[in-house]
Parts: structure tokens; sequence; C-alpha cells
């Protein structure tokens, strides 16, 4: 055993064996390069598999009457009174549709319609003040203050479909914003769960749209872009577009981000929620702060009238019961 023991301590024998050990290891690795299989392309495939289940999905997902909505054409007299007088030209700015887009129409039908409305509107308001003046209302009138009301009438009926469509935008802007905050710690968690962004904004669309339908059906639009669009970061734009918020705003700007850079999203995306979340906190300790100044026009003249009848009535009683 000694003998046996000696030898194998020898420098020899250590030469020998770690010869025999980088040979034989060189030999695994040579195989498993030649012999492995290539796990990137792999994942390609399986990510490229993955969007193409996602596309059958949205296709397959679309009720025959959603489809119908998808495809819905203008109403062919608007159309054409649109085209004859070549109203059009009202909506040359990209502004104005982008406000429709806020409110949520989209498309040509959206537009045609909000066009005749803004043509129809006035002549309506100014039709229904000639009528109340001159059927309803037959006191003389003095005509100057009939032409006066008529165009008072012509101008807001030129303005109500913009103040509507404005108040439709915030309206939606504000359901979208109060809900935004919870679906983002909701995109965070499917992001650190291995999701892709496709399927978080999926995800999130299912359950947020308890909170907030708009904020849902922007997420299954979004969804829908990045599965057909060329360009990944066109879908992020157009997301922020249609929603006016911040908040989305600079999300789709950490998406596009790490599309280009390859930036890993957890940690951006968890200092945006957490931003998103301290602005919402900001807003409702300002709406709290300016609820003081609000109700001290009421309390004086509607609390402090009734506080001084309550403390001085019986006091006054008294003295004229005395005197």
């Amino acid at each position: 055993m000694g003998e046996i023991f000696e030898r194998f301590m020898t420098v020899r024998f250590a030469v020998s064996a770690l010869t025999a050990i980088a040979v034989v290891a060189t030999m695994v690795t040579l195989a498993t390069l030649v012999m492995g299989d290539d796990k990137l392309s792999k994942r390609m495939k399986s990510v490229s598999n993955e969007r193409e289940r996602i596309r059958q999905r949205e296709r397959a997902g679309l009720k025959p009457q959603q489809r119908k909505a998808l495809r819905a054409q203008p109403k062919s007299y608007m159309k054409n009174i649109v085209e004859r007088f070549s109203l059009s030209r009202w909506l040359d700015t990209e502004d104005a549709r982008a406000q429709l887009a806020l409110a949520g129409y989209r498309g040509p039908p959206a537009e045609i319609g909000f066009l005749f409305s803004r043509a129809a509107s006035p002549i309506a308001f100014i039709v229904g003040t000639l009528v109340y003046f001159y059927v309803f209302d037959t006191s003389p009138k003095d005509m100057v203050t009939v032409v006066g009301c008529v165009l008072a009438a012509g101008l807001v009926g030129i303005k109500a479909p913009e103040l509507y469509l404005k108040n439709a935008a915030t309206k939606r802007q504000t359901s979208m914003r109060r809900a935004f905050p919870d679906a983002l710690d909701l995109i965070l968690i499917c992001v650190e769960a291995g999701m892709s962004i496709e399927m978080a904004f999926r995800k999130v669309g299912e359950e947020i749209g308890a909170q907030s339908v708009p904020l849902a059906e922007e997420f299954g639009l979004a969804t829908a872009e990045l599965s057909y669009l060329p360009e990944r970061r066109q879908a992020y734009a157009n997301l922020s577009a249609r929603t006016g918020l911040d908040g989305v705003r600079q999300v789709a700007t950490v998406l596009s981000q790490a599309e280009k850079y390859g930036t890993p999203l957890g940690q951006a995306l968890r200092t945006t929620a957490r931003e998103s979340r301290d602005q919402r906190m900001m807003e409702a300790e300002k709406l709290a702060a300016a609820l003081p100044p609000k109700l001290t026009v009421p309390m004086i003249v509607f609390f402090l009238p009734v506080l001084m009848a309550v403390v001085l009535g019986p006091a006054i009683i008294q003295v004229f019961a005395v005197f």
C-alpha cells in the first residue's frame, strides 16, 4: 500500500492525471458544440410561434358584431353632405383628430360624424331659437334682441360639438388616470413573472376592465398593434397618443428604450409605478387642500345665519318678553 501511495503522489502521475482531465474536458466541449442544440434558435422560434398564436387568438377572439363594428361605414347622408359642402377642411388639423382619439372615437366614421354635427348643430340651435321667439313667445320683441339671440345660438351651436368632445375626453382620461397605477403594478408583476409585453397587456386588459373600461380597450388595441405592426415602438407611441396621460407616455418611452437597447424592464417599471402612485396621491391631496376654500362661501351663506338664529334666538325672545 505504501508503494502504491508513493507512486500516486509523484509529480509524473500528477502531470499525467491533469493532462488526461484536460483532454477529456476538451473532447466533451467540442462534442457539446458540435452535437448540442442551438438554444438561441429554439428560443427565437418559440417567440415567433407565440406571436403567431397571439395573432390567431386576437383574430378568433373577435365576435361577428365586433368585426362588423371594425368595418363600420359612416352614414350615407352624413358622408354625402360632408363631401358636397367640402366640410373636411374643418378638420384639417391634427389637434381635432387627436381630440377624437382621446374621446374614444376613431376612424373615418367618427370624423364624418363630427363634421356633420359641427355643420348641423348651429342650424338646429338657430331654428330652435326662431321657433321659440315666433311660436311659443308671442310677446312683442325687438329685432335687435332677436338677431342677437340668433347669433348667440349659432355660436353656441358651433362650439357645442367641441365642448361635448372635450368633456368626453376629460371623463375618459379621468377614468384611465385613476386605474393606471394599478394597471402598471399588474404589468410589473406579469413582466417579472416571465410574460412578454403582449401577454402582459392582454392579461392586464382583462383584469383592469372592472375599474376602467377605456383603459382595458386601449390595452387590447395595444396588444393587437404589437402583433400586427412591424415596428413595436409605433404601437407604444400610438398607445401614448390615444390616452394622453403622462404616466402612459413615460411607460411607452421605457418600453421603447427597452426594445431598442435591450435594457431590463423590471426596475424601470417599478420606478414608474411608484411615481404614478405618488402622483395619484398628490392629486388627492390637492383636492383635499382645495376643499376648505370651496366650503367657506356655503358656510357663510347657509350655516352662519342658522347658527346665529339658534344662538341669539332665545336671548331675543327673552328680551322682548321683558320689555
